[in-house]
């Protein structure tokens, strides 16, 4: 009988710690993205007193006539950018991460955690091999696979034509669910933007449309200083890009709408951040004269365009491909540039990747270190985009389908260590940080599934 009360005394003090634990973490969540918005909001209004431009004006009916005719050729368009910059990139991000600590481990109560060398302290439960093994379980080598040339049970091309014959039924049926658990396996190429916009619960009604145009009515009516932080990012990412530059037009109509939808601002509901607020001159710090600023309460960062590029090579209505990007934003993209203790959140995407490399190939992960090159400083970036603008898109869309299939970002993370690795052999012998971004530049020429499956089934035990 005492046994089993000191069991349960045990257990009760075990939950009220992981209680403690989770309010804290909450806490730090709440007030670190709190610093940050500031630095945000500093550096934007520090522009707009710099350049003497307002955060938003209502355009002259001259310049709206403009704007609409136009609307379809905004890429031959030049303006001046040269005095604005991003507001921020996704180093500076990586460095607030950095400085994350929880209360709880700084006290000792995390003693488990001491053995993580990596740049996340943050004591965060994210998934083991065989976790990981269990949770992406269609991905198993006796699995065909889409983007895999030699599976070891059935030839590729028999696998693709009954793939595409049970795809094609399970458009018929439009069952969300199976289209889910179908797209695991890789969507056919024909069929992924009907899948998509299945899984993502999209359809062309009259009203979406409508939407769509009403967004547009706003952009054309007003100009905002973030469209002028849209302009530069296209310029100095996709207009760059040699799969994504033919879509300029399209990035500029999306994102620009995109910064009006109200709608967005429901996405902060579920997310550790508060939208940033501005106020009617002469107002400031009156919450009724506070507003929402931009509308949607995304301030873009330098490559934020890049999680609308490879959608464009899947929908070419401008309002399909508006709904598509923003339900993919508010349910996947936004965790990745705001603090949380979210599996797919970038803080645990961070601490899986450094987990997984300390763990499973320790030799690599402590060479780095000691040169300098911390994996997350190279690896960062891409999984803060998805890998876009870094695998070619073929291999990206591939990539985002398991995204789609498992509702999960953690894939980003097992594949940013896989891609690590995949080039072992070439970082051992590397000396410095600058030698080994070298050796990561070029990610074009990899083949995804291979990677992640090798990974996480062949190498990994």
């Amino acid at each position: 009988m005492l046994q089993e009360e000191s069991d349960l005394s045990l257990i009760i003090a075990q939950i009220v710690q992981k209680l403690k634990g989770s309010n804290l973490y909450a806490q730090l969540e709440r007030q670190a993205w709190g610093s940050w918005e500031k630095r945000i909001l500093k550096s934007l209004n520090s522009m707009c007193t710099e350049l003497s431009i307002p955060l938003a004006r209502k355009r002259p009916v001259g310049e709206q006539k403009e704007l609409l005719n136009k609307w379809n050729e905004m890429g031959t368009d030049e303006p001046d950018l040269s005095l604005f910059r991003p507001v921020y990139a996704p180093k500076d991000f990586l460095e607030v991460l950095i400085n994350l600590r929880n209360p709880n481990y700084e006290n000792g109560d995390s003693l488990s955690f001491r053995t993580h060398l990596g740049l996340i302290q943050v004591p965060l439960k994210v998934k083991d091999i065989p976790e990981l093994k269990e949770f992406f379980v269609e991905l198993g080598l006796t699995t065909g696979q889409l983007g895999i040339d030699d599976s070891t049970q059935v030839p590729p091309e028999l696998f693709e034509n009954e793939h595409v014959r049970i795809g094609q039924k399970v458009l018929t049926e439009q069952d969300s669910a199976a289209a889910q658990q179908y797209i695991r396996q890789g969507s056919p190429t024909a069929l992924r933007a009907e899948l998509w916009a299945l899984i993502l619960n999209i359809s062309s009604h009259p009203e979406d449309i409508l939407y769509y145009e009403q967004l547009k009515t706003n952009v054309i009516q007003h100009d905002l200083l973030v469209d002028s932080l849209i302009y530069k990012d296209v310029k100095l990412t996709a207009s760059n890009d040699d799969y994504y530059f033919v879509f300029e037009d399209y990035l500029y109509q999306v994102l620009l709408c995109f910064s009006r939808d109200t709608s967005v601002l429901s996405h902060f509901a579920y997310n550790s951040a508060s939208p940033p607020k501005s106020y009617i001159r002469g107002k400031l710090g009156l919450e009724e004269y506070a507003v929402f600023y931009p509308p949607n309460g995304v301030i873009p960062f330098h490559g934020f365009s890049m999680y609308v590029a490879p959608l464009c090579f899947l929908y070419h209505e401008p309002s399909k491909l508006y709904q598509i990007f923003r339900e993919m934003y508010v349910r996947f993209f936004f965790r990745l540039h705001s603090i949380s203790s979210h599996p797919s959140g970038i803080v645990s995407l961070c601490l899986l990747f450094e987990t997984l490399l300390q763990t499973y190939l320790p030799q690599l992960f402590y060479h780095l270190r000691e040169i300098g090159a911390q994996p997350l400083r190279i690896s960062f970036k891409w999984m803060v985009r998805a890998f876009s603008g870094y695998l070619a898109t073929d291999q990206l869309l591939l990539l985002w389908d398991r995204i789609l299939g498992y509702n999960s970002l953690e894939i980003l993370a097992v594949l940013a260590a896989a891609v690590f690795a995949f080039r072992a052999v070439n970082l051992m012998e590397v000396t410095s940080l600058a030698a080994a971004e070298a050796v990561l530049a070029d990610l074009s020429t990899l083949k995804v599934m291979p990677l992640l499956q090798i990974f996480l089934f062949a190498t990994v035990t």
